[in-house]
């Protein structure tokens, strides 16, 4: 078993805080001395509480189903014989109305484009991969949110 973490930190200042008026901004620092500005999403705390140019939570878990899919991907295509050039994503994800009439990410939609040279699977292959990352998708694996993957193979 693996423990992964993440230091969330976040100061007041001289805001009031009571008011309900007061910045939502703060920093996750990980490992590897990164440290990731975050915020509330402007969709649901507006400016200026919340920071548009900051990474939100619904933004990372996005974000984090989509690595995991692909670094899947990759280490399978790699075992497979496949030499993969370029991988890009497109993720997205809808907040919605989940049961109970809470709100959740309901939906994240994954749009893999990839690339490969030399020997080109075949678009059942292609897809068998993505499916199989699926699978093995860690993150996927731990989440109750419906999860879709839209792949393409990229030709020059």
């Amino acid at each position: 078993m693996s423990t992964y973490t993440a230091t969330i930190v976040w100061q007041r200042g001289s805001q009031v805080f009571t008011d309900n008026r007061y910045s939502r901004r703060h920093e996750i620092h990980f490992d590897g001395d990164i440290t990731l500005p975050a915020s509330s999403s402007p969709h649901v705390i507006p400016e200026p509480y919340s920071d548009a140019d900051a990474v939100d939570p619904e933004e990372a878990f996005v974000a984090a189903l989509s690595s995991c899919h692909m670094l899947w991907f990759l280490s399978l295509a790699s075992r497979a014989g496949f030499c993969v050039d370029h991988y890009e994503d497109a993720a997205e994800g809808v907040l919605g109305t989940g049961p109970g009439g809470k709100q959740m990410m309901t939906v994240v939609t994954l749009r893999p484009a990839v690339r490969f040279s030399g020997e080109q699977p075949t678009q059942e292959e292609h897809e068998v991969l993505h499916e199989t990352a699926h699978d093995a998708c860690f993150i996927a694996n731990s989440v109750k949110s419906e999860l879709h993957c839209h792949p393409r193979l990229l030709t020059d």
